[in-house]
């Protein structure tokens, strides 16, 4: 009992401690899911109507579409551009058709595989065409050869998983086709569903028609804008505030932006470097005029142009190289030369000028053994069969191979970065050999027993060796710029010091409005996503650490001058006050010409009174008029004009874009044509249709998408 008593006495003390143990555990679990949560936000690239996209998910999307261009055009490699114009691709196809599919979800609208199987079996689509399943002899889509195929891979995963392997690439982009297909159906079901609450009657369509053919002939009075000083026509601040919520719409910002100012300085070669660059390249173009084999002199230059020791056409060469070939005679040396264009120093020496086919016809008989020796003796043996009249294809076939014929042209290897000793060995053998000769072609490690069948399209060709060098800073150059720049960044911590710093320096500030976190980066300048990130990380008013960036070749500093939030640009903004200002002058600019032009009664007094007059033919309701006197198109001038009789003068001046106008009608007329009722309705159907087109912008709006790829990509 006492110890009861004790724990009793004890209570209010344990039900703290039991409190404060369950608070930790509570809170430790919170902090738990909240690093959960951060670390999952962390990983996303973007949001659509709610809906996270990971970097994983937007990469493999990446990846898919690559494979799909390198299929179809034969690609290899992207460029730092092609891959920023991929990913851009892939995002707004992903935005738009995630907005789609959720509209269509909410109407009901869906692809069905029998609709998608009924495009493949019309096979008109253009998409289809790009496939690899089509007829060679209609020339268009075949569904059977899709079906074989399917059927075939599906086969071959159960039984024959190798094999397989091979097909997986068309297989993928089969299954992209296919997802794009239902992607592009289910827009043409929402447009076309759209489109039909969109009608044109009989009756709009008729008026519309005859409003194109009416045409009159003006004698026009302009009062410009520009006649009236600022001076006499002031503007108060309630005037810009009213003009403001009159225009508020147009300042609407669905994504936040950012202002910058910086400084980007991209360091050049000292006249010690250049100096250093051009004897060393004098050096390598007189080892160039004498050795046999220019192969390490190239290779040791670092030259941007290969040596392949293989006639080549003049434009595998670059531009400035290229031009020189022809005035050349084989054995001469030309250069050191600079291209300003390209910042290089430049020698060539012509090894050969000669006339070869740039396309030859071969097959070719692959012979491998056990050994190198018993390699050789069968190579001899199929050899020996060829020329003494033996069937090329059939002995081919002896072999386990087609022996069918191909093409090579120049372009397949003209280009290449390089050639090893077997491929060139191979590719000299076949361009050398004369219509119907056959070769035995020995390799490292096999033979190979070629035959040339047909030989078109003989062209000049060069061997040319080419050092084609860049001229580079040296690292002391860059160290004492690197220095100076980092001197001033440490010395500029807002932007008025940047400012006030950078002249002093020699350097230059720009500025950028409006960058938004779909950039690839900052000034047109490649490798700055860390100061990208740093903008929309930043506050207002802070300076950036000085970043390297470029081709390791440019030091860049980022000041945050004004955050842009998402929703309406304030008055406080100055490039949206200087804007409604100048919209509001021009309206008080207008009253003191209204008032100018009021109760004159025809162009004479309208002259007297300092307009500017001038015959205007052919003003139609259907197309705007464009005054040469103000410099600006007019559409409330075409439509004034279209309310006035002939021989009439206007009752009251017209407000336009540049100015006041009256005007009297000379003319009238109606441009003879037969109206057809349902070509004049579908011209007025798609006119509309054009008013409805920013139904997708209107989607995108309303779907709150963040776009975050600048801090992955």
């Amino acid at each position: 009992m006492a110890a009861i008593g004790k724990i009793r006495s004890w209570g209010t003390v344990l039900v703290i401690v039991i409190g404060i143990a369950l608070f930790a555990f509570i809170a430790e679990e919170f902090v738990r899911s909240t690093e959960s949560m951060r670390n999952d936000s962390r990983q996303q690239v973007g949001e659509v109507l709610g809906k996270k996209m990971s970097v994983q998910e937007f990469q493999t999307l990446v990846d898919e579409y690559q494979e799909v261009i390198k299929m179809t055009q034969g690609r290899e490699n992207f460029s730092e551009e092609e891959l920023n114009q991929i990913k851009d691709m892939v995002w707004n196809t992903y935005v738009q058709s995630t907005l789609i599919e959720h509209e269509a979800e909410q109407l009901g609208l869906t692809v069905t595989d029998k609709e998608l199987m009924a495009i493949f079996n019309e096979g008109t689509n253009p998409m289809l065409a790009q496939t690899p399943f089509v007829n060679q002899q209609t020339g268009r889509f075949d569904a059977n050869q899709l079906k074989k195929f399917l059927a075939d891979y599906k086969q071959m995963k159960n039984t024959n998983p190798q094999v397989a392997q091979q097909y997986e690439t068309i297989y993928r982009y089969w299954t992209f086709i296919e997802k794009t297909l239902r992607q592009q159906l289910l827009a043409q079901k929402y447009q076309t569903l759209l489109a039909g609450c969109l009608l044109s009657n009989p009756v709009e369509a008729k008026m519309a028609y005859q409003e194109g053919l009416e045409e009159s002939d003006i004698t026009l009075a302009s009062f410009p804008y520009t006649s009236v000083k600022e001076a006499d026509a002031k503007v108060s601040d309630a005037d810009i505030k009213a003009k403001y919520d009159e225009m508020k719409e147009m300042f609407r910002q669905i994504n936040e932006t950012r202002n910058i100012k910086y400084v980007s300085f991209k360091v050049s070669p000292s006249a010690a470097d250049r100096k250093a660059k051009q004897t060393e390249v004098a050096a390598y173009a007189k080892d160039l005029a004498t050795v046999a084999d220019p192969s390490e002199i190239v290779r040791k230059s670092m030259s941007q142009v290969a040596y392949l020791g293989m006639p080549q056409s003049k434009n595998a060469f670059p531009a400035d190289i290229a031009q020189r070939l022809d005035s050349m005679a084989v054995g001469t040396v030309y250069g050191p030369v600079e291209n300003k264009a390209d910042g290089t120093l430049n020698v060539i020496r012509l090894m050969s000028k000669q006339q070869v086919p740039d396309s030859v016809e071969f097959r070719v008989i692959q012979v491998a053994a056990e050994t190198i020796d018993a390699a050789r003796v069968k190579a001899d043996s199929i050899y020996n069969a060829v020329k003494g009249g033996a069937d090329f294809e059939a002995l081919a076939k002896k072999y386990g191979q087609t022996g069918e014929k191909t093409w090579l042209t120049g372009a397949q290897y003209e280009s290449a970065p390089s050639l090893d000793k077997d491929s060139k060995t191979y590719l000299q053998t076949v361009t050398s050999l004369a219509a119907g000769d056959v070769a035995n072609v020995q390799l490292s490690s096999s033979n190979i027993i070629v035959q040339v069948v047909d030989r078109k399209a003989f062209k000049e060709k060069y061997v040319a060796a080419v050092v084609k060098t860049a001229i580079t800073f040296s690292k002391d150059t860059y160290s004492k710029e690197y220095n100076k720049f980092s001197q001033f960044v440490s010395e500029s911590a807002n932007v008025e010091a940047l400012e006030k710093n950078a002249k002093k320096n020699g350097y230059e500030v720009n500025e950028i409005s409006d960058v938004t976190t779909a950039q690839h980066n900052i000034a047109g300048v490649r490798a700055t996503r860390d100061a990208l990130k740093w903008v929309f990380d930043a506050k207002n008013g802070e300076v950036s650490p000085l970043y390297e960036c470029g081709n390791n070749d440019n030091l860049l500093v980022v000041a945050l001058t004004a955050v842009n939030k998402e929703g309406y640009r304030s008055l406080d903004d100055p490039q949206v006050k200087e804007f409604v200002k100048s919209e509001a002058l021009r309206d008080k600019q207008a009253e003191v010409l209204m008032a100018k032009a009021k109760g004159l009664k025809n162009v004479n007094e309208a002259k007297a009174k300092g307009a500017q007059v001038s015959p205007v033919p052919q003003v139609t309701f259907a197309s705007p008029v464009f005054v040469q006197a103000t410099g600006s198109v007019e559409p409330a001038l075409s439509g004034a004009v279209a309310a006035v009789k002939k021989g009439q003068f206007v009752s009251h001046p017209v407000k336009g874009n540049a100015g006041v106008y009256l005007f009297s009608v000379d003319n009238k007329r109606n441009l003879p044509s037969k109206f057809d009722a349902k070509s004049a309705q579908a011209t007025q159907r798609q006119r509309i249709m054009q008013y409805a087109g920013n139904y997708m912008q209107e989607l995108y709006q309303a779907a709150e998408v963040k776009d975050k790829r600048y801090l992955f990509f």
